[in-house]
């Protein structure tokens, strides 16, 4: 049997283990967890899409059995209305697969979900949290950082975290409280910086780093997935920069953290089409 073979058979097993596990000793079928929708932004590079399908393949692995779907605000497909269409009246939590609080957390995906049959509840940013840190930590290491330094070259060092920018101030408080987990893990200044809208720009970041003596500047990819905004702030860098967040294993972790945090909370699952109370947003934590 080859692995590719072995493989498959394995992927089949689980999903029978999964169904099997749905049904009680009296055969009826017991009522499967709710579904866990991926939300993300939408990008015309179509290395994102790829990154986003594979991030929720490793999701599936994690939580066998759970219904787990993709939707997008824009640009590509399936599109959330269509995602949410397809799934009726069925229960959902709405997991967006953005880093910050913003316009789109706030009433894009809200009233997507509001104009569906489906009772649903949309969890709130990904950002700010220790996973993410975890992340961003391992892909700063993979594009050179070293953990040990002596203390000369650490007070050379600085770090950029360069992330896609919103006109929403608790975005821009979210991408900071990041920055400053980042900089507890490095032990050295990590400075937000926007690609967009916000200031400072990550050139400006450098320059200012720079002028402080800070000459080994990183920059951190504050980006789920690749993109023009994510090239373009590595393009910036002077030294080195690290790839998007991507298929990082405390990406899917964090994923469904957020899904579990929301049913945690108490109350019934809220029906955004108006009978159930308004929509649940996760703590940021």
């Amino acid at each position: 049997m080859t692995d590719s073979t072995a493989h498959l058979m394995s992927q089949i097993g689980s999903q029978l283990a999964s169904q099997l596990s749905l049904i009680s000793l009296n055969g009826r079928r017991r009522p499967g967890p709710p579904a866990l929708v991926v939300v993300a932004h939408g990008s015309r590079d179509p290395r994102a899409l790829g990154t986003v399908r594979a991030l929720l393949d490793k999701v599936r692995e994690r939580r066998p059995g759970l219904p787990v779907h993709l939707g997008h605000i824009e640009l590509n497909e399936p599109l959330l209305p269509d995602t949410l269409a397809a799934l009726g009246t069925q229960e959902a939590v709405l997991v967006p697969l953005l880093l910050s609080r913003g316009y789109h957390i706030k009433r894009d995906i809200p009233e997507m979900a509001a104009g569906s049959r489906v009772r649903a509840r949309v969890a709130g940013a990904l950002g700010p949290h220790p996973l993410i840190v975890d992340a961003l930590h391992a892909r700063l290491v993979e594009a050179g950082w070293r953990t040990r330094m002596d203390e000369p070259t650490r007070g050379r060092s600085a770090v950029v975290l360069a992330a896609a920018g919103s006109r929403d101030p608790e975005s821009k408080l979210d991408t900071n409280r990041t920055a400053h987990l980042l900089s507890e893990r490095l032990g050295v200044p990590v400075v937000p910086a926007y690609a967009t809208t916000a200031a400072p720009t990550v050139p400006d970041a450098i320059e200012a780093l720079t002028a402080r003596g800070r000459d080994r500047v990183a920059v951190a990819s504050y980006f789920t997935a690749p993109g023009r905004f994510a090239t373009e702030c590595a393009q910036a860098a002077p030294w080195i920069a690290s790839a998007p967040l991507g298929t990082h294993p405390a990406m899917a972790e964090l994923l469904l953290h957020r899904y579990d945090q929301s049913l945690s909370t108490r109350g019934r699952m809220s029906d955004l089409n108006g009978t159930a109370g308004p929509a649940h947003r996760a703590l940021a934590v």
